[in-house]
């Protein structure tokens, strides 16, 4: 919590409205800080009754995150999102990297790009690698690699994304285009990360409004996939794709203009708001 660049590290227990300040345990919480037991080392303190509460009051809310060494993002994995964007329903996960200086707090202004008629919305459910991740044997073993969940916007450019040619990278990595949390919600928390109900809304007109039951590819097999391919360090993001309902599919196309504002959560992972501004 707190301003740009000078974040409090902070906790919340869910029966309690105090914000507590968790810099007794860590400076941050940053990938040496999942790579360290870091949430073990969390819940001791909280235990002895180490941690206060934050004097400040108001303070703005960051991204639960900082500098995480990579954002995996998973393509087309609800089945109306894929159909109504009028591509084939995928056999096998689609994957493809977002910039980890995307990220910005769940209340942060997101920045239309310059030149940008075609910035989208896409609510998903983020889940945050809670220890060094390769070649697992099955999509058993990938749940004991998560160190918790929240909710993303996977904010996309849908001109740079598919009508420029290349990778859809350069779609998804412009400045802001990641507003994350408001909290990392540890995987202790969540019994089922399969049926979590997720929404989106734009000016107050809700748009996305599915559950993560319709996901095509459920989490564990996207954390077993992914590990085929590259080592998940602790701290790293996989965000899992989005439900149907951004403006590229509806009919007429829709996107964000400078003053909408964005409304989106899901069950027992909070809510963001946040107001598209343009780049300065």
């Amino acid at each position: 919590m707190g301003e740009h660049g000078r974040e409090i590290p902070a906790v919340q227990l869910a029966d309690s409205p105090d914000v507590l300040d968790a810099r007794a345990v860590t400076s941050d919480f940053d990938p040496d800080f999942f790579a360290d037991g870091g949430i073990e080392r969390l819940r001791n303190a909280l235990a002895s009754g180490k941690l206060t509460p934050l004097r400040e009051k108001g303070l703005r809310i960051g991204a639960p995150i900082r500098k995480p060494d990579k954002i995996v993002c998973i393509g087309l994995n609800y089945r109306n999102h894929a159909l109504e964007s009028g591509m084939e329903v995928p056999t096998e996960p689609i994957i493809f990297m977002k910039a980890p200086n995307t990220l910005v707090g769940p209340h942060d202004d997101v920045r239309i790009p310059h030149k940008s008629q075609k910035t989208d919305w896409e609510v998903e459910l983020a889940v945050v690698v809670g220890s060094t991740t390769s070649y697992l044997a099955s999509p058993a073993e990938a749940l004991d690699h998560i160190a918790g969940y929240a909710v993303s916007n996977d904010v996309s450019e849908r001109e740079f994304q598919l009508e420029r040619g290349g990778q859809w990278d350069k779609g998804k990595s412009c400045a802001t285009f990641n507003p994350l949390g408001p909290w990392l919600v540890t995987a202790d928390e969540v019994s089922n990360p399969q049926r979590l109900h997720m929404f989106l809304e734009v000016n107050g007109q809700r748009l996305q409004n599915e559950t993560t039951a319709d996901m095509i590819f459920p989490v564990s097999h996207l954390i077993w996939y992914v590990s085929q391919f590259m080592v998940l360090e602790p701290g790293d993001i996989i965000n899992t794709g989005t439900p149907a309902g951004v403006g590229l599919g509806l009919r007429p196309p829709r996107y964000l203009a400078v003053g909408d504002e964005m409304h989106l959560g899901i069950d027992g992972l909070g809510e963001q708001r946040s107001r598209a501004v343009a780049t300065p």
